[in-house]
């Protein structure tokens, strides 16, 4: 029960709209090809901010922008990727000096 006075807010359940890629590089080539952000965004009910970030995501990371789910590739991503490859050989070190360790105390 609410308090005189305060306001209760009720959580609204908002489904994020998803672009395909081809969606995306469709409405990047009619802008380039000289039609306005604005009317593109009207045309495509997007925000001009959202064209703006798909042209820039897709001058800087080309072939692999919007790769998977229609998320750009990101140097965060990249960086994970490499993070868990460092940890894999690092662990793959590790064993290898153990064993060799224990041959060498073999011999």
């Amino acid at each position: 029960m609410a308090l005189k006075g305060t306001v209760t807010a009720k959580a609204v359940s908002v489904k994020r709209r998803s672009f395909t890629r081809d969606f995306k590089l469709q409405i990047i080539r009619e802008v380039e090809a000289g039609k306005s952000q604005a009317q593109a965004a009207r045309e495509y009910q997007i925000t001009e901010n959202t064209i703006s970030k798909w042209r820039k995501q897709h001058h800087r990371y080309n072939d692999r922008a919007f790769a998977g789910r229609g998320h750009a590739y990101t140097d965060e991503a990249r960086l994970a990727e490499l993070e868990r490859m460092v940890g894999r050989l690092t662990m793959e070190n590790d064993l290898l000096k153990k064993l060799l360790q224990k041959l060498n105390e073999a011999t």
